[in-house]
């Protein structure tokens, strides 16, 4: 195992764990040897996870981030359990399309994508500073432009992207180093509709260098990097992973 991205006796958190991205995250570090605290939302997912061959050695937890007292709850419960806490990937997200024009659902979409993601890491921010250990964000491709469907969906990831330079600055004399990754095109659950558009597909394909949609462990990869030891000196940064997606003209 190389010695930058062992993560044996780390303790790391997933929110959105337990599908998609989160669920690729949770797994990638469990191979990598830590112990994984993998969260979810609906009673599906959750018995998804917990009787999946593949989670068994996670801890799979239920989670609202936009529940103040379950993330203090949640955080405070795991730390104690455990004794640490490493590192907290804050992947829990929802996009609503065209319904997030109206006010409420804009609110809501900036709740669990931007607010969840405040909450979990002030919550974990003394169990950080104790460890020394990293904070991870879920961009966009979004974070760079608009999207005239997803108003609140683009509005929440150009806020993460602020977020973690925000949160980088303030946390660094605490030793926690806060970063995020900005997916392009991927293959989940939630692109699902984008994907099986024949024209949708084509536009997105048509700008994507590599020529491809990413996987989720394409994804995962990235983060696995900003949480180790190779990439200490990185703060405050937002890494790009879609497939050449934003240098296109």
């Amino acid at each position: 195992m190389n010695a930058h991205f062992d993560y044996r006796g780390k303790v790391v958190v997933v929110t959105g764990g337990v599908s998609g991205i989160g669920a690729a995250t949770s797994l990638a570090f469990q191979a990598a040897g830590a112990r994984v605290i993998a969260c979810g939302l609906t009673p599906a997912e959750l018995d998804r996870a917990k009787t999946d061959p593949q989670f068994a050695a996670a801890q799979i937890e239920s989670l609202d981030v936009t529940d103040d007292a379950a993330v203090k709850a949640l955080i405070e419960r795991v730390g104690q359990q455990h004794g640490q806490i490493d590192v907290v990937v804050n992947c829990a997200g929802m996009i609503a399309r065209d319904a997030e024009h109206d006010p409420a659902m804009f609110a809501k979409v900036i709740d669990v994508n931007l607010n969840g993601g405040m909450r979990m890491s002030a919550a974990a921010r003394p169990w950080l500073k104790a460890s020394g250990g990293s904070v991870i964000f879920i961009a966009s491709v979004m974070s760079y432009f608009g999207g005239p469907k997803q108003p609140a969906y683009s509005a929440s990831k150009g806020g993460v992207k602020n977020l973690v330079m925000s949160l980088a600055t303030a946390y660094a004399a605490d030793g926690i180093r806060v970063n995020a990754v900005a997916p392009g095109w991927v293959v989940t659950e939630l692109s699902r509709g984008a994907r099986e558009n024949p024209e949708r597909n084509a536009q997105i394909m048509g700008r994507i260098p590599i020529g491809r949609w990413a996987d989720t462990a394409e994804i995962a990869d990235p983060i696995l990097f900003l949480c180790s030891s190779a990439a200490r000196y990185i703060t405050g940064s937002t890494l790009l992973v879609d497939g050449g997606y934003c240098s296109v003209g």
